[in-house]
């Protein structure tokens, strides 16, 4: 499966994604997301400075207001 970049604050997130069988990286740098095929972020703190550099080619999903089963979901559709 995917190797796959979640901020730490978000257990209930990383749980179903290990339930689906994707490795789970913690997220508290940018360098953790150098080899993931996906981030998945809280959005808490998203754009603070109005920058939007990205270290990650792959997908990048906000989490901010979604369910662990919508986060999942959209993993699964950006990476198929």
């Amino acid at each position: 499966m995917a190797r796959i970049a979640v901020e730490q604050n978000l257990t209930d997130i990383k749980t179903a994604l290990m339930e689906m069988g994707h490795e789970i990286i913690d997220l508290r740098t940018e360098r953790d997301a150098a080899h993931c095929d996906c981030c998945v972020i809280s959005g808490q703190d998203k754009d603070v400075m109005g920058m939007q550099t990205t270290s990650i080619a792959g997908p990048v999903i906000n989490a901010q207001g979604q369910t662990a089963e919508d986060v999942c979901q959209a993993v699964n559709e950006k990476l198929n």
